[in-house]
């Protein structure tokens, strides 16, 4: 399916824009005007300059030709008359608008995308049988093929009378570019050469967004982050940009064993654990980090004005933090400053996890004068880790710059480069716009067959991760674990894992991942059997199919059709429990973040550990108080029991106890369990130490380039 816009988008654009052009129409607003001696883009940074040298030993730069406009994110450059005047728009489907001085001719350059890689002749055959229902009289003039790549004329009527145009169309990978220059059909003759000149300097360059040089710059296609406060994310999108910027006392190695960060080493007394912050660690602004920096980062997470989602499950051990949360105190009375370099933390229990839960965002540091620039601070934020945000432009490019001053040492590669914007990412790969992707279940057939070179790029990492449906507990009908018990067992996971998901993940029966401390592989779990769901949901209270209500599945999305594993799922309770059901979306990048003040009867959740240890799975999502348990289970037996395992001292002893705990969970039927995953990556070859750990986040400071 092609990504680029509709043809008639563009059409309005054009008339809309010609027609204000017309004696007696009004203008359209004017977007940002673009020099064009030689210009930078208005979206893109201007790249540093290099040391001046005398003309006696290079020599001087050549000066670009009058008119040119240069565009460095995208790649590519053209030239006006110096006569006519060029306005950038901020948008991708038209990049830049240039007009002569009287109004006409108008030229436009835009950028769409393709699931795979057309030829311009291709496109242009699309695009005049778009026209030729789209506008009144419309005729091809003229066409051919050019070393640029396709070029046509065309004549239609418009609002005004007979206009004229020339389009030419570009591609590169499974981006294309159009030209396109329009104006009555009397301008348009008048200026035919210097439309013609302007059509053919179009020219594709090397992409280099924010000047930042490919052979230096890692890049990767994303979503962008939600947000880059530490303190108020959530979710794994942010939490991967995040885990470049800022940095605690600890961190994990790629075992999974805490480590040093901030903090050079620490002691600990019982419940009280004293770190000692190395000397000369700086944020990415060069003022020294101290312990003061890490009482007011906390009791920032903790305050009630913050309304962290994250400060409780994770600082809540901390004696006093409860306090600040509530809005009784404005200090975390279990953190104590003992000089510049040391930093005391009381906690209520001895808590062999304590340790691993600093390692979360937000535990990490921040720096008061930054947070003090005003509530959008973290769109310029300044932390403490391996890179420093250089540029963003939200829903188009983020770039990261090494932090040469790294205390842990400083990044293998300069530049971190994150293509927000459009493109199938296989496809971008192949064509190399980029250097590493995800694989999904649609590709990984070709992907992994061993004919196809790309299956030597192959990378698989393992993940401590669960993916299950939740119940709503609080309204029927799953406040009846009979009913909840027939969802489960009405559900062929097997199936779905082979047939749709293609073997890329391993049936769940539970909650804790293969991999975890605690994992139990001789677990006691519901099998598929519609039969016996059947018989299920009939000795509920609900007394079958036809006493439930219609059930809604709260799920991610932006207004479009459910995934196909997601009516896959609904499939199968159609079919083997005649269940009726619809969907609900909620938009991705505010899923997690409203779910439990929006959730329905069911609703998709997956979970990614944050530290290996089962307390962050069952205690964490299952407990009653938990603000993870979004599903709202109520069990204070199984609560007592997580309270137990949490300050159990026998390693043994307490890993049987979240054994004991998963079997009750399963028993009771509180969630769907679907699924544990991998990661599937392709990685460019001449990308060395690219790593994925299994809590989902890439080591890029340990990533270098070796460019052929």
């Amino acid at each position: 399916m092609s990504t680029t816009r509709p043809i008639a988008s563009l059409l309005l654009a054009l008339l809309l824009l010609l027609s204000a052009c017309q004696p007696g129409a009004t203008p359209t607003p004017t977007p940002a005007p673009v020099t064009q001696t030689a210009p930078t883009p208005a979206p893109v940074s201007t790249p540093t300059p290099t040391p001046p040298v005398t003309p006696t030993t290079a020599p001087a730069p050549t000066p670009e030709p009058p008119g040119t406009y240069r565009n460095l994110t995208y790649g590519f450059s053209l030239v006006f008359p110096t006569s006519w005047d060029a306005q950038e728009t901020g948008d991708t489907a038209t990049i830049v608008v240039a007009r002569h001085p009287d109004g006409l001719p108008v030229a436009f350059v835009s950028l769409s995308h393709r699931a795979q890689v057309t030829p311009p002749t291709q496109v242009a055959s699309e695009f005049i049988e778009d026209l030729k229902g789209a506008l009144a009289g419309f005729s091809v003039v003229s066409q051919e093929e050019t070393d640029l790549g396709y070029q046509l004329e065309i004549a239609f009527t418009g609002q005004s009378g007979p206009v004229k145009g020339r389009i030419l169309v570009v591609t590169r990978g499974t981006t294309v570019f159009e030209v396109d220059i329009v104006a009555s059909a009397d301008e348009y003759d008048l200026q035919a050469e210097a439309i013609a000149r302007v059509a053919d300097s179009f020219r594709l360059e090397e992409p280099q967004p924010f000047g930042l040089p490919r052979s230096q710059t890692l890049t990767l296609l994303d979503n962008g982050p939600v947000t880059l406060d530490p303190a108020v994310s959530q979710e794994s999108r942010s939490h991967t940009y995040i885990a470049q910027l800022f940095g605690g006392l600890v961190t994990f190695d790629r075992e999974l064993n805490i480590v040093p960060d901030i903090a050079e080493r620490w002691q600990v007394e019982g419940t009280t654990y004293t770190f000692f912050l190395r000397r000369g660690v700086r944020f990415h602004s060069g003022r020294e980090v101290t312990a003061a920096d890490f009482k007011y980062s906390w009791e920032r997470a903790a305050s009630p004005e913050l309304k962290s989602l994250t400060a409780e499950t994770y600082l809540g051990d901390i004696v006093g933090l409860q306090e600040v949360l509530a809005g009784q105190s404005t200090e975390i009375s279990g953190v104590q400053v003992v000089d510049n370099y040391t930093l005391r933390v009381t906690i209520d229990a001895p808590k062999a996890y304590f340790l691993a839960k600093l390692t979360y965002p937000v535990a990490f540091v921040v720096d008061r004068e930054n947070v003090a620039l005003g509530p959008d601070w973290w769109r310029q934020p300044i932390g403490t880790g391996p890179f420093r945000l250089k540029e963003w432009q939200p829903d188009q490019l983020l770039a990261l710059e090494a932090n040469t001053d790294y205390h842990l040492s400083p990044p293998l590669v300069r530049y971190v480069l994150f293509r927000l914007w459009g493109g199938i990412p296989l496809v971008l790969y192949e064509t190399g716009e980029i250097d590493a992707t995800y694989v999904g279940a649609a590709n990984i057939g070709r992907v992994s067959d061993p004919a196809n070179p790309l299956s030597r790029e192959l990378n698989i990492f393992p993940q401590l991760n669960v993916t299950y449906m939740g119940f709503n507990h609080t309204r029927p009908p799953f406040d009846d674990p009979q009913v909840r018990r027939a969802f489960i067992m009405a559900i062929d996971t097997e199936k779905l894992a082979r047939v749709v998901l293609k073997d890329m993940v391993l049936p769940a029966g539970g909650y804790l991942p293969p991999g975890m401390p605690g994992y139990n592989p001789s677990l006691t779990t519901w099998p598929f059997d519609p039969a016996r769901a059947r018989e299920l949901l009939a000795a509920s209270k609900y007394g079958g199919a036809e006493g439930l209500p219609v059930i809604t599945l709260t799920t991610s999305g932006e207004g479009g059709p459910a995934s196909l594993l997601t009516s896959a799922i609904l499939q199968e309770l159609r079919a083997n429990l005649g269940v009726e059901s619809r969907i609900r979306q909620l938009a991705s990048e505010v899923y997690f973040y409203r779910l439990d003040e929006e959730k329905d009867d069911l609703f998709d959740y997956g979970w990614i550990a944050d530290y290996p240890d089962p307390q962050n799975f069952l205690d964490v999502l299952f407990h009653g108080d938990s603000q993870y348990n979004d599903g709202e289970y109520q069990n204070p037996e199984l609560d007592a029991l997580l309270v137990q395992a949490r300050v159990e001292p026998d390693p043994q002893e307490r890993l049987r106890l979240y054994q004991e705990i998963e079997q009750r969970l399963v028993n009771d039927a509180v969630a769907i369990p679907l699924w544990f995953g991998r990661n599937y990556m392709l990685v460019k070859p001449y990308v060395e130490g690219f790593y994925l750990t299994p809590l989902g986040i890439p080591m890029l400071r340990e990533v270098s380039l070796n460019r052929p």
